[in-house]
């Protein structure tokens, strides 16, 4: 076994090696991973550029979006309580960082070079970091490895963990490691706490998932889009955010053969490529208008509007009366079904959200739908249009239960001591 557990470890540090020799030969033929590369080559001229001495510091680091603002409740706190501190904020993913590369949490903003022994050296030579921050599951072992040989303090935030991942089986040494490598762990629920204890790790707290408080927050916050109560008309209103073509489909038909005169439709893809936002205008054999589109357009008497822009889903959410949340369906992962759950808004998703453990919570609370067929989708939609009191009765449910978990920062920051 303990063969077994140096082989895999030596196979991570080759993939890693060639890993690094391999994309940046596909970069030109992906902008995705073209950005990753550039922007990773860039990563340490910018520590340097930016960092002195005698710079307190802390790291917080997120794979990409979704985890920024998972964890954003938490970075907020902290960027509150070290004022004089720099903080640097790193991301794997492009789609991340292209994004939150201006966040006001953060002093520096980069991108995580890839987890070599070499660049995790450097990277942690360089900023010294009193505290570290990773949320949720981006967990590279050889940053983590040379965090404890310095004898920094790591934390891992709204972690959620299945029996079926690397840790937990018998030649997921290397990676256990890893985990021993932070000082705290807390966890979105008790399975993940009972498994971290299977494996002898006992520093771990359930404090539930960060996200929560982060999406209660939007409350406090001005929701108003005027652009779209000039849309809306005080007219019932379906929105889909965060679609997928396979989610667009069951709207398009929906909306063509079954859409009332007096319901109005928001669509916000989750890939806004001019092509493909076209394509989803063709299709619909209703009056739409694009947000790039809305100064010159007659918003109040479109059926449908396209958001073909990023950054203003979640105020949208505050107008929905109905919302489907898109990712669920085919390949591709759930998106934030908390959003427009905070709204008290019924939800609707697909059936592909088993590695969801707020979908299922929400399910079960009975304010969340699933479906996996245009006779499903078109079924409950149509009930929750045209009866009032299950759509508002299942909007309350969410709302409820938001409500309900709230507190993860509290836990974690009374940990820190802050």
């Amino acid at each position: 076994m303990r063969q077994t557990n140096l082989a895999l470890g030596f196979i991570y540090n080759i993939g890693i090696k060639l890993a690094e020799t391999v994309l940046p030969c596909i970069a030109p033929f992906n902008q995705k991973i073209k950005k990753g590369v550039v922007g990773r080559r860039e990563t340490f001229s910018v520590l340097k550029e930016n960092l002195y001495s005698n710079d307190k510091t802390l790291w917080f680091h997120c794979a990409s979006l979704g985890e920024y603002e998972q964890g954003l409740p938490v970075f907020k706190a902290l960027r509150e309580h070290y004022k004089a501190h720099k903080i640097v904020l790193s991301f794997f993913s492009p789609s991340g960082y292209e994004i939150r590369k201006n966040s006001p949490i953060a002093d520096i903003v980069v991108y995580l070079p890839l987890d070599s022994k070499r660049n995790a050296k450097r990277f942690i030579d360089l900023i010294k970091p009193e505290l570290t921050v990773f949320v949720k599951y981006d967990i590279w072992p050889n940053f983590l490895s040379e965090i404890k040989k310095h004898n920094f303090k790591s934390i891992l935030i709204s972690a959620a963990f299945r029996p079926n991942q690397t840790y937990f089986n018998f030649y997921g040494k290397h990676f256990r490691n890893a985990l021993f490598s932070f000082e705290h762990i807390f966890t979105q629920n008790e399975n993940s706490k009972t498994l971290l204890r299977a494996i002898g790790y006992d520093n771990v707290t359930v404090s539930g998932d960060t996200r929560f408080d982060r999406v209660s927050s939007q409350l406090e916050m001005d929701n108003t889009l005027n652009f779209i109560e000039q849309f809306k008309q005080n007219k019932l209103c379906v929105v889909a955010g965060s679609t997928w073509p396979e989610g667009e489909a069951l709207f398009i038909n929906f909306i063509n053969k079954h859409a009332l005169n007096d319901i109005k439709f928001i669509i916000a893809p989750h890939n806004i490529k001019p092509n493909q936002i076209a394509n989803l205008k063709d299709k619909l054999k209703v009056k739409c208008v694009l947000f790039s589109e809305k100064e010159s357009a007659s918003l109040d008497t479109a059926k449908v509007f396209i958001v073909d822009t990023i950054g203003i889903l979640t105020k949208i959410y505050n107008y929905a009366d109905v919302a489907y949340v898109g990712g669920a369906l085919g390949s591709t992962g759930l998106h934030n079904t908390l959003e427009p759950a905070v709204f008290g808004v019924p939800i609707i998703i697909g059936n592909h959200y088993d590695k969801f453990p707020e979908a299922n919570a929400l399910i079960e609370n009975g304010g969340t739908f699933s479906i996996s067929n245009q006779q499903e989708f078109n079924t409950i939609l149509t009930r929750l249009i045209e009866n009032k009191k299950d759509r508002e009765l299942a909007g309350s449910k969410n709302a409820t239960f938001i409500k309900s978990h709230k507190g993860a920062v509290n836990t974690i920051t009374q940990y820190l001591n802050i």
